[in-house]
């Protein structure tokens, strides 16, 4: 079964799109292309154990297995050397992306405290999307009770075919991000 946010932009997003910028051909509408979440566990250096905490709780998310990712050099003031693992990442794509956006948008989002929306100006220069969230325990896959420590997260939304922060920001906006009014 295909998943419901990829049925939406291909029967109602798409036409919108070609219509309010004039797009003459399917390729040119802006798509997603894959949704990277990322979770810097600084801590992981002195004990590893909240790493496999993180990875694990980040796998109940995502839905997939994540990667470590490791130092790519030493710094000294933070006792990192080269090659400690120091977060995990996991990058989804297809019809994972799509469920996992859908969960965010109407489950995760609107579970933050004092929630006003997202930042309308969080596009880089080539239109993706980055999203910084405080704690993990928004998503309902994570049980309350079991968590050991509040870990914070990035996710990348990756836009292709964007010419724009405009389009970018109207694709996600029709797939029901609520970004907040002052911006």
């Amino acid at each position: 079964m295909k998943p419901r946010l990829l049925e939406k932009y291909r029967n109602e997003i798409v036409p919108e799109l070609m219509k309010k910028f004039g797009f003459k051909n399917l390729m040119e509408v802006p798509c997603l292309e894959k949704i990277v979440i990322n979770m810097g566990i600084g801590e992981a250096i002195t004990d590893i154990k909240i790493l496999d905490k993180a990875m694990e709780e980040l796998s109940l998310i995502a839905g997939q297995r994540p990667i470590i990712c490791r130092a790519k050099k030493a710094v000294a003031n933070f006792k990192i050397k080269k090659g400690n693992p120091i977060g995990c990442k996991v990058t989804l794509r297809r019809d994972r992306m799509y469920e996992f956006l859908d969960r965010l948008i109407n489950v995760a989002l609107p579970r933050i405290r004092d929630f006003r929306g997202v930042s309308p100006n969080a596009f880089d220069e080539k239109g993706n999307f980055s999203l910084g969230l405080n704690e993990q325990t928004i998503f309902p896959e994570i049980d309350y009770d079991k968590v050991s420590r509040i870990q914070g997260m990035n996710i990348n939304i990756v836009i292709k075919n964007s010419k724009s922060k405009e389009h970018s920001r109207e694709l996600l906006r029709l797939f029901g991000i609520p970004f907040s009014k002052e911006g």
